[in-house]
């Protein structure tokens, strides 16, 4: 049951992307990033706070509960993948609560150097590993390639968001910034969804 937190925890974030710009005013989504809504000194955030109360805490429950009742069950590819991402999910949830960025974009001080590049790039290296790894050990069995398949949707979401936001023209690349930071919050609603199911309840007993 705990598994339905994945959701809860997507439809929050979703939730606080849609309707913190309410509290600042000026935001244009077409041109700023979503971190910008919780800057330190953003109007916005203290109802970003609000509204995303329950993006991490949930997302970490549903991702640990999903630990918990895989092991000795799933292979050891997936369950390692599993790991991992949830090991991302505690990074993000509390390495991002202490290092906002001070100000929308970059104003250059230590609190956005830590944000932009060494937050965000660890981050980003353990979904790239974490996903990866689900999908070899999803599509060499074949026995839960359908997660395969969404962490190759995950994946791909990903890497279009951080391609995108460097290739495209500035009017453009926060739209396309919205493709990765859905990423990761989007498999782990899908990865309580498997929870919740027991996993296919474990493929009928491995069939």
């Amino acid at each position: 049951m705990l598994g339905l937190l994945g959701i809860v925890s997507l439809l929050s974030y979703t939730v606080a992307v849609m309707y913190a710009p309410m509290a600042y005013p000026g935001y244009d989504w077409m041109r700023q990033a979503v971190s910008d809504l919780s800057a330190a000194d953003a109007p916005s955030k203290v109802l970003w706070g609000k509204l995303s109360c329950l993006y991490g805490n949930c997302g970490l429950v549903s991702v640990l509960m999903a630990c918990v009742f895989e092991q000795g069950r799933l292979n050891g590819t997936i369950r390692s993948g599993i790991y991992i991402f949830a090991l991302m999910n505690w990074v993000s949830n509390v390495d991002y609560t202490l290092f906002p960025l001070s100000s929308s974009g970059f104003a250059g001080t230590f609190q956005d150097f830590m944000h932009m590049y060494v937050v965000t790039v660890l981050v980003v290296l353990l979904l790239i590993a974490s996903l990866v790894l689900i999908m070899i050990g999803g599509y060499r069995t074949g026995q839960y390639k359908s997660l395969a398949i969404w962490a190759s949707a995950a994946l791909a979401l990903m890497f279009i968001g951080v391609v995108g936001t460097n290739v495209a023209a500035r009017e453009h690349f926060v739209i396309l910034e919205r493709f990765s930071v859905f990423a990761a919050t989007g498999f782990n609603a899908v990865l309580g969804i498997y929870l919740f199911n027991g996993f296919g309840s474990m493929k009928a007993m491995k069939a």
